[in-house]
Order: structure tokens, then C-alpha cells, then sequence
């Protein structure tokens, strides 16, 4: 910033005065470019971006609950990477009843905050109308990976029953390194090596993997960086019963 001229110049000649006043004005146009560039997504720290997203996939998943709330059942992935609408067509199975979130029939973002889109996967008895309490199994089960590198439940349990439930849904961000898929539906490739949980991730419809971010290729599971959420069945069915959606 140039130092301020003393009291007693308080005036100068006209060419001073004008070009003080230009260097004001190209000062004050950086500062707003800058506060523009921020606003419209300018460089950020991986730690906004993961903030931003965990914002998002909450608000996917409430989009998910209000949705059942509304149609008695969990919607369906979408039809592609470039068509956000439901599948119109009905999950014969796991597999087909993993892809991407319905961001357009949600009303929701697509995207998590490094701009790939959300994965999402529904055991398909969730995606019928009425959901039957009295045979619906949610069969997705979420993991994480201890120290030791041995593999536990966070959510479900080796066998998915009726008895026995593991979670009716689950959200995936592929984070910002390895895999994930671009709005314009391109594959990411993936760059690393041995990053076996972010790999089951990618390519799982039963299985997910949630655990700390690592860069280190050595630690069990290798890298990672994705972020896992997923609906509890039993909040699922509290609030669809609240709103007289279950049978």
C-alpha cells in the first residue's frame, strides 16, 4: 500500500490527483475480482472442499428421506452421468440398483465439492411401493479398515436377514484423487496403486468402505480419501411411519 502523503500536501497538481485516483479504482477492481473469483469457486483447500461435500451428501440424504416420506419408497439411481433423473426402470438387483444419485428428481446437487458426482446405491425391496416391512432387507453394509489392516462393521453385519438388517442405502464421494466419474460422465482414472478400499468403492454394490484419508500407499487399504454415508433403516422407517408411509 503507498504510504500517505503528508497533511500539508494536501492538494497537488491535477495529473497527481488523477492518477492516485486510477490506482484507488484498479485496487478496489482486484479486490473485486478476487471476492467474484471466491464466489464463483475459485482455489480452495482440500479441507473446504471435504466440508463442502459432507454439506452436500447431507442434503442428498435428507432429499433421500423426504423423497420415501412423499412416495412410500427410496428412488431409484439415476439414469446415467448425464441424466439426473430417476431410472425409470426397476432394480432387478444390487448391481442395478447402484449408480448415481437422482440429483434432478431430488432437487439437489449432483456434485461433491472436487465437481465428480455422487454415487448412490439402494437395495432394490426400497425401491418398491409400499415398502414391506414384512420381507424389505436392506443389504448394503458399510466397513471400516483397523490399524491392524483387518476389516469391521460400522454399519451391518456379515449376513443380511430380515432378523438380521444391514442398511437399505448408501452415499459415496470418490474424493478428490483416484476414480469418480465427471458431470460429463468421464471416468476418472485411477492413479495409484494398491488402493484397494477406494477401488471396492468404485466398483462395490454391497460392500462400502469408509475410513480415515491416507496418501500413503503402504497403509492397509492403501490411499484413500472417499466419504461414506449411508440411511439407517431404523430412521428410515421412524420417520415414513411418522408420516404414514409404512405397511
Amino acid at each position: 500500500m503507498p504510504p500517505a502523503l503528508p497533511h500539508h500536501r494536501r492538494s497537488g497538481r491535477p495529473s497527481q490527483r488523477g492518477a492516485a485516483l486510477l490506482l484507488l479504482l484498479a485496487v478496489a477492481g482486484v479486490g473485486a475480482a478476487t471476492l467474484l473469483v471466491s464466489a464463483l469457486g475459485g482455489p480452495r483447500s482440500d479441507a473446504a472442499r471435504e466440508r463442502q461435500t459432507l454439506v452436500v451428501m447431507g442434503q442428498a440424504k435428507e432429499a433421500l428421506i423426504g423423497y420415501a416420506l412423499h412416495h412410500g419408497r427410496l428412488p431409484r439411481p439415476a439414469i446415467s452421468a448425464t441424466n439426473g433423473q430417476e431410472s425409470p426402470l426397476p432394480c432387478a438387483s444390487e448391481s442395478s440398483c447402484t449408480g448415481f444419485l437422482p440429483w434432478v428428481t431430488l432437487g439437489v446437487s449432483a456434485q461433491d465439492g472436487w465437481g465428480k458426482l455422487l454415487h448412490y446405491s439402494v437395495s432394490p425391496d426400497f425401491t418398491q411401493w409400499p415398502i414391506m416391512t414384512s420381507a424389505a432387507v436392506g443389504g448394503k453394509r458399510v466397513l471400516t479398515r483397523l490399524d491392524s489392516g483387518a476389516l469391521a462393521f460400522l454399519a451391518g453385519q456379515p449376513e443380511c436377514s430380515l432378523r438380521a438388517q444391514c442398511v437399505p442405502a448408501v452415499l459415496l464421494s470418490t474424493g478428490r484423487y483416484n476414480l469418480g466419474t465427471s458431470p460429463q460422465g468421464i471416468a476418472q482414472s485411477n492413479g495409484a496403486q494398491g488402493n484397494v478400499d477406494e477401488i471396492q468403492n468404485n466398483s462395490g454394490f454391497n460392500d462400502f468402505i469408509s475410513r480415515r484419508a491416507s496418501s500413503d500407499p503402504a497403509r492397509p487399504g492403501g490411499e484413500f480419501d472417499d466419504l461414506v454415508t449411508w440411511i439407517p433403516l431404523r430412521l428410515l422407517y421412524l420417520r415414513m411411519s411418522a408420516s404414514g408411509q409404512l405397511r
